[in-house]
């Protein structure tokens, strides 16, 4: 259907200047509906550039006296589809990418657009940083309304829990700040289902101090290591003071494009102290060793290679429940070494186990946030990445396939035995999610509450782009 050219000539006077608003013939629009992954990337009938909250209020208006999808879009970086729209509206936020800090409260204060970039390297200037995601050309909306895991999160926590407040453009085009001490109800739902309750336009985050550099870097192992890596990374999981995090992947990096496992270390100290906790897997032997001494935002710059724009991908989440069994672990590379065999074009996969301690984590108890995901467990990701659309189904199945059956492994490990709070944890994070789960899967115990606030912010569901909270 297309949108009224007087309406659009309406909506274009009625913003602040620099914004702007581009439809399909317009110079600029091929670019602004680019996606991280280009099977994500949809063909909008509309896309608002607002630079303030209040441009983003028309926009949200807008779209709703013309019966328009809404779509917002920050780094574009999720592959559901869930930042693009068929015809409908995007809020593209990339004008809003303002950052400031006040270092004597430790806050950081970021506009909605902003890439964790843009956070990384405003809080070193003033000795600080933020949790915040592992590939910093992210944008922190998506990552931190969906729950927000970094290299920082043994020692603070998740995104959410640092998080202060957020500044939403509700439905009804109001725009409020959700925060402990104003509209808590609605603060509660941001901290993991932001998505479903309105365009946030602004966040403040409680930053930490963390002057001195970090070492870290890429170790590659061939396959016939991977027991030893894997049996390492699960004394990680259960570690407490707050400085290491492992994530091994399995992945055929180049020039061999063969596979093997590539292993992320992280150590919050120097590199004596790195080497000598990593020294069980260095003196292994890796065929490669990236590890080197860097400030903290370049730490968040080193997975931006592998995790380059413009591949078609998909991800699915599920959880390992600790300590892994390394034998399952053996069984999940040859189904990964087997598709990508079938699938040659799809050598850019990536099957990614996350050693991340979780003491941190399991301080909040499941039902202070809208996020579920707080178990005694790890991460794992499977991540296709390709470039000819004739293999989308064949990359996407396999996904499927692959979470269902890590997901049976998870329980069967939790029907073992676990501790309350896992129990009752939905062991997937729902930013990992392409397959379009709904909101009981993601949300689990804390889905009712959901469903109830969506009537109240949200009850036409006109932000509808994430997990179904409409029951």
């Amino acid at each position: 259907m297309a949108i009224d050219k007087q309406e659009i000539e309406k909506l274009k006077a009625s913003l602040s200047p620099s914004s702007e608003v581009l439809t399909p013939d317009s110079e600029g629009y091929a670019e602004s509906i680019k996606r991280w992954s280009s099977a994500a990337e949809k063909t909008a009938g509309l896309v608002v550039l607002p630079s303030t909250a209040e441009d983003v209020s028309k926009a949200v208006l807008f779209s709703q006296a013309n019966k328009l999808e809404i779509a917002v879009v920050g780094g574009g970086h999720g592959t559901s589809g869930a930042s693009s729209t068929d015809g409908g509206v995007s809020i593209n936020l990339s004008k809003m990418r303002h950052v400031s800090v006040d270092p004597e409260t430790r806050t950081i204060t970021a506009e909605g657009g902003c890439l964790w970039a843009d956070v990384d390297n405003a809080a070193e200037m003033h000795g600080l940083a933020a949790v915040g995601g592992t590939v910093n050309h992210t944008g922190i909306g998506g990552l931190t309304l969906g729950g927000g895991y970094g290299y920082l999160t043994p020692a603070h926590g998740m995104v959410v829990d640092n998080l202060l407040s957020v500044q939403f453009v509700l439905a009804d085009g109001r725009i409020v700040i959700a925060s402990a001490t104003e509209n808590p109800d609605l603060f509660w739902a941001s901290k993991g289902a932001g998505i479903g309750f309105g365009v946030a336009t602004k966040f403040v985050y409680q930053a930490h101090e963390q002057k001195d550099p970090v070492w870290g870097g890429m170790l590659v192992f061939p396959k016939t290591q991977l027991h030893e890596v894997l049996a390492f990374g699960n004394q990680i999981l259960t570690h407490t003071d707050g400085k290491v995090f492992m994530l091994a992947a399995f992945g055929s990096p180049p020039p061999a494009l063969q596979p093997a496992v590539m292993t992320v270390v992280f150590y919050n100290g120097t590199e004596e102290e790195g080497r000598a906790y990593y020294e069980p897997i260095l003196k292994l032997g890796p065929l490669a060793d990236m590890t080197t001494v860097v400030p903290f935002p370049k730490m968040n710059e080193m997975l931006n290679g592998p995790m380059f724009h413009g591949a078609r991908r998909t991800m699915k989440g599920s959880a390992f429940l600790g300590p892994l069994d390394t034998k399952f672990a053996e069984g999940i590379f040859g189904d990964y070494e087997a598709f990508v065999a079938q699938v040659p074009d799809a050598v850019m996969t990536v099957v990614a186990w996350e050693f991340m301690p979780y003491k941190k984590i399991l301080e909040v108890p499941q039902t202070a946030t809208a996020f579920a995901n707080r178990g005694a467990y790890g991460n794992l990701l499977f991540g296709p990445g390709w470039t000819d659309p004739k293999n989308d189904s064949a990359c996407r199945e396999w996904t499927r396939v692959m979470s269902k059956k890590a997901r049976a492994e998870l329980e069967k490990a939790k029907a073992r035995g676990t501790d309350a709070e896992t129990e009752q944890s939905v062991g997937e994070y729902g930013n990992y999610d392409s397959l379009g789960e709904g909101g009981e899967v993601v949300f689990g115990v804390n889905f009712p509450r959901l469903v109830e606030l969506k009537k109240r912010y949200d009850p036409e569901n006109v932000f509808s782009k994430g997990p179904n909270l409409v029951a």
